[in-house]
C-alpha cells in the first residue's frame, strides 16, 4: 500500500509506543497510558481521513493540537519516571518528525485555499 510518509510514521510510532504503554504500572496505564493510546489511534484515523477528504485543513489543524497534547503526555511519562531518558528522546523525535510533516501539509493547504476578495475602497461598488 502506498502511504503518505506522515501516516507511515504515525503507524510506526504506534507500533513502538503501545507495547511500552501496556507495560506501565496499572494506575498509570489506566489513566495516562490509555489516554495516550487513544490519542495515537485518533491521530492515525484523522490523518487517514484528511488524506481522502476535500476539506483537509480543519482536520489537519485538529491533529496539530492532538499532537501538542501527545507531546505533553509523553513528557509526563518521563517526569513520572515511567520512561527512560532514551525512550523519551526517541518518542519526542518521532513526534517532532510527524509534527514537521503535518506543519508542511497544513501550510500547503493554506496556500492552496483561495484568498478572500480584497475589500473595495470606500465609495466604490455603490
Amino acid at each position: 500500500m502506498d502511504e503518505l510518509p506522515i501516516i507511515q510514521k504515525t503507524y510506526d510510532l504506534i507500533k513502538w509506543y503501545i507495547p511500552l504503554l501496556n507495560k506501565l504500572p496499572r494506575d498509570h496505564k489506566l489513566m495516562l497510558g490509555n489516554r495516550v493510546i487513544e490519542r495515537l489511534y485518533d491521530i492515525l484515523e484523522q490523518l487517514i481521513l484528511a488524506r481522502y477528504t476535500k476539506q483537509k485543513l480543519p482536520i489537519l489543524e485538529s491533529i496539530n493540537s492532538q499532537l501538542a497534547i501527545l507531546r505533553y503526555q509523553t513528557r509526563l511519562l518521563f517526569d513520572f519516571n515511567l520512561f527512560s531518558e532514551h525512550r523519551y528522546e526517541y518518542a519526542s523525535k518521532l513526534i517532532d518528525e510527524i509534527g514537521k510533516e503535518l506543519g508542511g501539509w497544513i501550510n500547503k493547504q493554506r496556500q492552496s485555499q483561495p484568498s478572500p476578495p480584497a475589500p473595495l475602497p470606500r465609495g466604490e461598488g455603490r
